[in-house]
């Protein structure tokens, strides 16, 4: 057996490569982790998830502020935002995090953590640090979690034009007061959202005729009116035709409906799509196939050298931060364990935090036509409104639903909701699908009241309650117990 300095190498200090490292380092690997930034942490803590949510928890304290009347309460005139405060707080939240992922921390796990650009030169060695300075290490085993980047598409005069990815957003020196923001994905939605509630004009430019594409046209539709109705103004279906920077705006040209129209901002935002970091890495060398898309890889994450795995963004699939999680712990299954642990989707669930948020598990209703399903057919819907949620109510947050997807057997398929929360209510789902719980189960449940997490036993207690309920059910009971029927009837002289 060849002499390697590792057993395992992983090259990413993001959410995945931090998950290989801590799992492997534990199971007694000799693991070495590999960053090129200065930092553990990826792009989720600097630049994504952490500041992102951070900065949507501060729009939103604002936004409850300005509508105090909506609450009984005596309306707020409120300050124009000092962002170098927000950022502050921005930055603030992201060093507190930032312990977790410390090179002492894993130091203590036995992992070695070292900083610097990683190219491989063979199969099964990869060289750190750049020029004749760079260090030559060898390990029986890699993990790719090189993650990705903001996607800058070749729109004329984008280049040359000073604009703003995630990577700059979060640590503005003031706050725009008018930002257009190209794309319609959740970073957009989200992004337009909070800027819009922080007191900026915000344009979206969007090419598709929708936002929100990968969710249903009936819940992104929810999204999209409660941001108009805060002041975002949507530009949908929209083919770009140019950018240009004219005496300190952004001018953003574009065509809808055959008119040639324009938008301009004092900031603009680039939130069209990612793209993997699969450049400088020596993947050639390596032999490791890849596209512009990501690294190929099998249902166990490997690449086309079977030694070498892949996870996270860099693949080009579920681009999450607890898909990278869930990816890292196949990858350490494979690799340490050596079990042939495949890698399963099917209830991978995923959310927009806007306000109603909105995420989905399983298949939506857009994903079921496409695996050619018909409605009414091969599958059917259930829908609870949270305007009958007491929570919800109470919390002036009634609107949206949870949406249930159920196959002609009766066995779900997929959860969509659009509502305050759904991200926290989707983890119940995540429980009841991929633990194989019953509705009926589910229906029987005590939920805590008022919460809207009794929407999960009321949209379950809706179709328990069409079999539970039915002619035949009460036919069978009269004959069985005598009952003697209805007392009142609806319209009927008392």
């Amino acid at each position: 057996m060849a002499a390697y300095d590792y057993d395992i190498a992983i090259i990413g200090g993001g959410a995945g490569g931090l998950s290989v490292a801590a799992g492997a380092a534990q199971l007694g690997a000799r693991t070495l982790l590999i960053e090129r930034e200065a930092h553990l942490g990826g792009d989720c803590l600097f630049y994504g998830c952490v500041p992102s949510k951070t900065l949507i928890a501060t729009a939103h304290a604002r936004h409850l502020m300005a509508n105090a009347e909506r609450f009984g309460l005596p309306r707020v005139d409120l300050p124009p935002v000092d962002f170098a405060l927000v950022r502050a707080r921005i930055q603030s939240v992201i060093m507190g995090i930032r312990g977790h992922d410390s090179i002492e921390r894993f130091c203590g796990l036995g992992a070695e953590v070292r900083f610097g650009a990683a190219r491989f030169v063979n199969e099964h060695e990869a060289e750190i640090g750049e020029g004749t300075g760079g260090k030559r290490v060898s390990a029986a085993k890699w993990v790719i979690a090189t993650g990705s980047r903001a996607q800058i598409p070749a729109i004329p005069g984008l280049a040359d034009t000073p604009h703003l990815t995630n990577h700059e957003v979060f640590s503005l020196d003031r706050l725009p007061e008018r930002l257009v923001i190209l794309g319609g994905g959740p970073i957009a939605v989200e992004l337009a959202q909070a800027f819009q509630r922080l007191g900026s004009q915000v344009d979206v430019i969007q090419r598709s005729a929708r936002i929100l594409t990968r969710d249903d046209v009936d819940m992104a539709a929810e999204v999209q009116q409660a941001l108009e109705a805060e002041g975002v103004r949507f530009h949908l279906g929209a083919a770009l035709t140019g950018v240009q920077a004219v005496g300190g705006q952004k001018v953003v040209s574009f065509t809808l409906d055959g008119q040639a129209r324009s938008v301009s901002g004092d900031a603009l935002l680039v939130a069209l799509g990612r793209t993997p970091n699969v450049e400088g890495l020596g993947l050639d060398a390596a032999g490791v196939d890849y596209s512009a898309k990501g690294i190929n890889v099998d249902a166990r994450l490997r690449t086309s050298r079977k030694h070498i795995y892949a996870c996270g963004d860099v693949t080009g699939a579920w681009q999450f931060t607890h898909a990278a999680g869930y990816e890292a712990g196949v990858v350490v299954a494979n690799a340490i364990f050596r079990l042939p642990r495949m890698a399963d989707y099917t209830w991978m669930p995923w959310c927009t935090y806007t306000e109603p948020g909105l995420g989905g598990i399983g298949l939506n209703e857009a994903m079921a036509k496409r695996a050619g399903l018909k409605p009414g057919v091969d599958y059917r819907v259930v829908t609870e409104r949270f305007a009958d949620n007491d929570r919800a109510r109470a919390e002036a947050e009634n609107g949206g639903c949870v949406k249930l997807l159920l196959d002609s057997g009766g066995k779900p398929l997929g959860v969509q909701i659009v509502g305050a929360g759904a991200g926290d209510l989707l983890g119940e789902w995540a429980a009841v699908l991929a633990g194989k719980v019953s509705l009926t189960t589910l229906a029987g449940i005590t939920h805590p009241y008022p919460t809207r997490a009794e929407s999960a036993k009321a949209v379950a207690g809706r179709v328990i309650g069409e079999k539970l309920f039915s002619p035949t059910v009460k036919k069978a009971l009269h004959y069985v117990f005598g009952l003697k029927g209805r007392a009142c009837v609806p319209n009927e002289p008392q």
